[in-house]
């Protein structure tokens, strides 16, 4: 059988050393060889003995979801085999985190990480446009951190002099030692929208980076 279909760089290859790797632009492939996380749900494909369990549904098994406070499930995978993640055909992209690195991650963003990271649940309330908190996670450690995004991500630096206000439904992540707060202006796009005409930013400042996808959450997107 013949197609384009079977092209090289379609094909799942053989195992490789444990850690997860790009398999294409919108999916990681995770060699398993003792346990790893993920989002509950992002799994497309698994080959070997693996078995998965759902994470405890308190605050610590818990990545939360901006806008509407839902809770974004993690589920932990053990046992030697690969398995492949994926998010509604999002961007993906692997961070590595090296030793004092810290990294806050939008709940929505995350596919799956390292068992070596540790995350910490961050709310900041009054975020969101229907008023809920902005729950995110903090990153720390050492190992490798699978984000999705729709789209490709926009990276804007952020400096003392020069403060980045980002829209609350389009943040990815951000350096974990920028300082953080809520920024409120009238906005004709939020009023479009069918808000109150008041919009809701992120205020970032300090020395780091910022990372913003080019869509705003669609009430599809909210509801996955």
């Amino acid at each position: 059988m013949k197609s384009d279909l079977f092209a090289s760089e379609n094909l799942a290859g053989p195992a490789a050393a444990p850690g997860m790797i790009l398999q294409n632009a919108k999916s990681v492939k995770y060699t398993v060889n003792g346990e790893m996380l993920a989002r509950q749900g992002s799994m497309v494909a698994f080959r070997g003995n693996l078995q998965f369990e759902r994470k405890g549904q308190g605050i610590g098994g818990m990545l939360k979801r901006a806008v509407t406070g839902e809770g974004l499930a993690l589920m932990s995978v053990r046992g030697q085999g690969e398995a492949w993640f994926a998010h509604q055909a999002g961007h993906c992209f692997i961070i590595e985190f090296e030793p004092g690195d810290a990294l806050t991650v939008n709940g929505r963003n995350v596919l799956c990480f390292d068992p070596t990271l540790s995350y910490e649940i961050k709310m900041l309330k009054g975020a969101g446009m229907t008023g809920g908190g902005l729950f995110n996670s903090l990153f720390t450690g050492t190992g490798m951190l699978a984000v999705v995004c729709d789209g490709h991500p926009i990276i804007i630096p952020v400096t003392p002099q020069a403060p980045v206000y980002v829209d609350t439904d389009a943040v990815v992540g951000w350096s974990a030692r920028l300082d953080t707060g809520l920024h409120r202006s009238q906005s004709v796009g939020s009023m479009i929208r069918g808000g109150s005409g008041e919009a809701v930013q992120l205020k970032l400042s300090g020395e780091g980076f910022v990372i913003v996808r080019p869509s705003e959450l669609t009430e599809s997107a909210a509801a996955h």
